[in-house]
């Protein structure tokens, strides 16, 4: 299965019905149906829907739609219909203009002193008219369609850009944790020399007449070192937390939750082996090993 990133965007517009002829578009211009679908990163499905009065009866099977295609991510789905009036001024039709009049008529019956609807008023009556006509189910059904699958094609890519970026930072990861294994044993082995040395110089300077009980007090000394210094473990879990993720990452599907789990424990095996580091080298090991899964973490949370 791909990976999918929590982030895309998409939209969609219906085509006006092919119906009416090409005078009829003219004078009356259809409206259209838009819908765009946006979508961040978010630890659960968070869905937001702004919908204009005409289409708000339709929000549960647009949720339906999207929770059965998105597992998590912050989206948000917007339409509108856009009046054909926008485009050019339809023509009122004569049944509309006269349902005007006679509203009219009947109102300043009542309210003589109330003004005649300006040429401007019908126009806007009238475009309203033609937005609130009509069941929008079947159209607000394909665009939405249509906008989701783009949306999940956007968010693929995105993934798999992600996927490559993972694959990367892993191949680092291993490269320096193959750089720090051999350090280790040479530094225990430097540092036991060292003991040996000056315990040795030590019992020469004070006259001591014990050198083997001298002899295994630097031993213990240098024990001692090579179990605080020792990363060995770490480096053993880390690798491990490594073939996971990789593993994770080429399976593919839900896997941001897990890898996010994962990228606080290779975070946490760098730390200890910044605190036990006993030399320079060792060190930016440590610092170059926290500087790559924190850049994993960043990418991490974008994925699904």
């Amino acid at each position: 299965m791909p990976v999918y990133s929590m982030t895309g965007y998409a939209s969609g517009q219906n085509s006006p019905a092919g119906s009416h002829s090409e005078a009829d578009t003219r004078a009356h211009p259809a409206p259209r149906l838009g819908v765009e679908i946006r979508s961040v990163n978010s630890r659960f499905l968070d869905l937001t829907f702004k919908l204009p009065e005409e289409l708000r009866q339709h929000e549960p099977a647009l949720r339906e739609m999207l929770t059965a295609k998105l597992k998590r991510g912050k989206v948000e789905l917007r339409a509108a219909i856009e009046s054909g009036a926008a485009s050019g001024i339809g023509d009122p039709s004569t049944k509309l203009l006269q349902r005007l009049n006679a509203v009219q008529d009947h109102i300043q019956a009542w309210l003589p002193d109330a003004r005649d609807l300006s040429v401007a008023d019908v126009l806007r009556l009238a475009a309203g008219d033609s937005v609130a006509k009509g069941d929008w189910a079947a159209d607000l059904t394909e665009v939405t369609e249509k906008a989701l699958k783009d949306l999940l094609s956007a968010r693929e890519r995105e993934g798999t850009r992600l996927a490559r970026m993972l694959q990367d930072h892993l191949a680092q990861l291993r490269a320096l944790a193959t750089q720090a294994l051999p350090l280790v044993p040479q530094l225990v082995e430097q540092q036991r020399t060292r003991f040996l040395e000056r315990w040795q110089e030590a019992m020469g300077l004070s006259g001591g007449t014990a050198p083997e009980a001298a002899q295994d007090r630097a031993l213990t000394e240098a024990t001692a070192f090579a179990i605080r210094i020792d990363v060995a473990e770490e480096l053993t879990r880390l690798n491990s937390h490594l073939d996971e993720i990789e593993r994770l990452v080429k399976k593919g599907g839900e896997i941001g939750k897990r890898l996010d789990f994962l990228i606080q424990e290779l975070h946490r095996e760098a730390n200890t082996l910044g605190s036990k580091s006993a030399t320079l080298e060792l060190t930016r090991i440590g610092v170059d090993m926290k500087v790559l899964i924190e850049q994993m973490r960043e990418q991490v949370q974008n994925i699904e």
